[in-house]
């Protein structure tokens, strides 16, 4: 378990950046925030949108601007969200708790997602670039790579860390659905992708339970 910041009265803080010592630990928790949520974005709804948006705008440059933003903001309130309670309610059932989410979240990633219509239906007169952002941290509230980032930030108390993987994951899967639009969704088997996601987040929380399990 790696060490805290104590508040008074007891409490926990959570850190902007890991004091884990050596940088391979740090390397891994950006690996693999990157990879978990490169792949549950695939198909995602937010992916979704970014197909809709690239289709209406044909700019590709201020929507990945766009995205990036949105991403950026929304994951590290997140990871903040997921460190800070975790910092407070940390032991054995709130730990069980994060790693049970992690096997739900395989759960959820097998189910296809698909966009709202009240997503997808954006008002023009922002231009692309705000047009993205806002509606990109819209429909990202709640959304299964939010909460896997609030899970990623309560498993890992390291907020900038788990923002920059997850941040680069969302990235790695938008920035072509930019490029290829709708044919994205051809020339990326799906099924495939959804069942890579869910075998990583169930590995996940299966680690974690034998974390707790065995300490």
């Amino acid at each position: 378990m790696m060490p805290h910041l104590r508040l008074p009265g007891g409490g926990m803080r959570c850190r902007w950046f890991s004091l884990s010592p050596g940088l391979e630990f740090q390397m891994d928790i950006i690996l693999s925030s990157t990879l978990l949520v490169a792949f549950a974005e695939i198909g995602d709804k937010t992916m979704l949108l970014a197909i809709v948006l690239a289709c209406r705008y044909r700019r590709p440059a201020p929507i990945i601007a766009g995205i990036f933003v949105a991403t950026i903001v929304n994951h590290a309130l997140a990871a903040w969200a997921g460190a800070a309670v975790a910092g407070l309610l940390e032991g054995y059932w709130f730990r069980l708790a994060v790693a049970l989410g992690f096997i739900a979240m395989a759960a959820w990633t097998l189910v296809p997602d698909t966009l709202d219509d009240d997503d997808a239906r954006t008002p023009d007169r922002f231009g692309p670039f705000l047009t993205t952002t806002i509606a990109f941290f819209a429909a990202e509230m709640g959304d299964k790579t939010q909460v896997a980032t609030v899970a990623l930030g309560a498993q890992y108390h390291a907020v900038a860390l788990v923002a920059i993987g997850t941040t680069l994951g969302m990235m790695i899967a938008n920035v072509p659905a930019v490029f290829l639009g709708e044919r994205v969704t051809r020339v990326v088997p799906m099924n495939a992708v959804r069942l890579a996601a869910a075998a990583i987040f169930a590995a996940i929380g299966i680690w974690a339970l034998w974390e707790i399990f065995r300490s």
